[in-house]
């Protein structure tokens, strides 16, 4: 069943029902300062290492991390002025922790389930096995994808180092990128696992016909201007056929795809204004610095990947033959290209930190250093108090870190489905069984007849001679699986805690004068769009996470689904933050108030 969604997205308005409250335990300091009445000090050390040292012990020397002198406390005793003494202190932290801690244990178990092709499909032909042993048609070593899998079960570190690689050379080797770090654990949040993804389409489906065929045609619009969607006859040709396919899930307007939907995602706010976000085009001011919004981006019309014993060299793990070639003008994301370039080399969390200094910033005489002055959430505790500003808790200090913290938590939580869920396949590889099906070698493989007659497909064996997929990167995907992405999981945890730090439902009008860049991306001009009133502060953050997740897309290195997904993944690792800190602070505060990527307004 294909989706179908208005040029306003689908997502429901504030108003239009009840917030919906994630609530926190909560443990109150009077209640806590009842119970912990004639509690002594525990007669035990932390060592050097974090382990539990005896105070007696004769090996070793007791290391105390606080750093202060034991002394008086509490009011008139010379030492520290607050509501509890040291050990009552010591014993509500210890309670908030544990109770956070069984909160998150009461929580349903996460029920984790794959597509089921691993183990339907011969020889693990829809499997992620970059970096791995490959037959001439690119099919994995059996062997060595089991010692993958063994790995991965046993969890021992050796076994990762026993894994069987493609490249016998390891000074030239693609390695695997941290398949541990989904078994990690995390202080603060909602274990890792507790995160669940829905299955990947299947790999005969018409559904992943449909993702895929999107993958041709994003490779083939690279160098087009996003501003040209609806005008361009490639653009034009790409909506009309994934507008026919039997399963395209991408966002439609009246059932169709439209220069408006063409290659977006359906979030609130997403499918108005230009194709990328604002954010994208603003220079913001970092400390005396500023950060120059135009890039380094590619020549236009180089792609990689695209013969086959490059292909096969890079899945066997080894480095790529060739060096980006860049354009030696700096430019503003204007095309496919230019975003693909950006999330190849961005800083994880830079997207949501570069929006972040162009919010908390206000006016300044030199534009460079101006800020757009955006007022904080409406339930920051600061809003009416007549004697206090926020900062190392709901204030400057405090956003910046929460915004950054949240981003090695949900990596944590995608690694886990990427490694030891799903183990999808890449792009990139779906297209190395198309080729080798419709050139004779595997005819066998179950690829749905949408790709095979594909006018994508078709067009890139004209430009290449193969139905390789062309790839934006030298070394084509990353050495881990595609589902779901790191960039977009990290996307939605970031974009979350915006939208819970600053009043997101704010015009963005009111704020600044939505711009556009021109085809060349060598200036910006005024956005007269029709659709500009509709803009507010929430779209453009929603759509700088969909800007990021579908510009890997673009690449050639992500499915649709691979984004979408992970978005929301990281949104639930974000949330599950957020409510842990809620338990943690002083302020009367009554939560956080956001909308969700769903339309759902809520409370943390």
């Amino acid at each position: 069943m294909t989706s179908e969604t208005g040029a306003s997205g689908t997502g429901r308005k504030r108003g239009e029902m009840q917030d919906e409250v994630i609530e926190a335990p909560r443990v109150s300091r009077r209640g806590f300062l009842g119970g912990a009445a004639g509690i002594g000090a525990a007669g035990f050390l932390v060592g050097p290492l974090g382990t539990g040292l005896s105070a007696q012990s004769p090996s070793r020397v007791p290391v105390d991390f606080a750093g202060g002198a034991p002394g008086p406390d509490g009011p008139g005793g010379g030492g520290a002025l607050g509501p509890e003494n040291g050990p009552q202190r010591r014993e509500h932290a210890f309670k908030v922790r544990h109770e956070m801690a069984l909160a998150n244990k009461k929580l349903p178990l996460a029920q984790h389930a794959n597509n089921g092709d691993e183990k339907a499909l011969p020889d693990f032909i829809a499997s992620y096995t970059k970096g791995l042993p490959h037959n001439s048609v690119g099919e994995v070593d059996p062997g060595a994808y089991h010692s993958l899998l063994s790995a991965l079960e046993s969890g021992k570190p050796a076994d990762f180092e026993k894994i069987q690689m493609g490249n016998p050379d390891p000074s030239s080797r693609f390695k695997l990128t941290s398949p541990q770090s989904g078994l990690a654990f995390d202080l603060e949040g909602t274990d890792s696992h507790q995160f669940a993804l829905p299955p990947a389409p299947a790999f005969s489906s018409a559904w992943e016909a449909g993702e895929i065929v999107e993958n041709y045609w994003m490779a083939l619009l690279r160098d087009v201007p996003f501003t040209d969607y609806a005008s361009d006859p490639l653009a034009i040709a790409a909506a009309a056929e994934l507008s026919a396919l039997s399963d395209f899930r991408g966002p439609k307007q009246a059932g169709a795809v439209t220069g408006q939907t063409l290659l977006r995602e359906s979030l609130p706010g997403t499918l108005v204004g230009p194709y990328a976000s604002q954010f994208f085009w603003r220079a913001q001011p970092f400390g005396s610095q500023y950060i120059e919004p135009r890039i380094q981006t590619a020549v236009a019309g180089l792609d990689y990947l695209t013969s086959v014993s490059d292909w096969l060299a890079v899945q066997d793990g080894h480095l790529p033959l060739f060096a980006n070639t860049f354009d030696g003008t700096l430019r503003f994301i204007r095309n496919g290209r230019d975003l693909g370039q950006w999330v190849h080399v961005d800083v994880l969390f830079q997207a949501y930190f570069q929006a972040f200094l162009a919010l908390v910033h206000g006016p300044n005489p030199d534009p460079r250093f101006a800020g757009l002055s955006a007022p904080v959430n409406p339930g920051n505790p600061y809003n009416t108090s007549k004697t206090q500003l926020g900062f190392a808790t709901f204030g400057g200090p405090y956003f910046a870190a929460t915004l950054c913290e949240v981003a090695t938590r949900a990596l944590k939580a995608v690694w886990f489905q990427k490694w030891h869920v799903h183990r999808r396949l890449r792009p990139e590889v779906f297209a190395g069984r198309v080729h080798f099906k419709l050139t004779g070698l595997r005819p066998a493989y179950p690829i749905h007849s949408d790709v095979l007659s594909s006018a994508a497909v078709a067009k890139c064996y004209g430009q290449n001679g193969t139905y390789l997929l062309p790839m934006a990167f030298p070394e084509g995907s990353p050495t881990h699986p595609a589902y779901g992405a790191g960039h977009a999981t990290v996307a939605g945890a970031c974009v979350t805690i915006l939208k819970a730090l600053f009043d997101a439902e704010r015009p963005w009008s009111d704020l600044a004068t939505p711009v556009v860049p021109t085809p060349d991306g060598l200036s910006l001009v005024p956005y007269t769009g029709a659709d500009a009133p509709q803009m507010t502060i929430a779209g453009e953050l929603n759509k700088l996470a969909a800007n990021v997740a579908l510009g890997r897309n673009m690449a050639g290195v992500h499915w649709r689904t691979d984004g979408i997904e992970s978005l929301r993944l990281g949104e639930r690792v974000a949330l599950s933050i957020l409510k842990d800190q809620r338990s943690c602070f002083n302020e009367s505060f009554a939560g956080f108030q956001l909308t969700l990527f769903d339309g759902t307004p809520v409370t943390v």
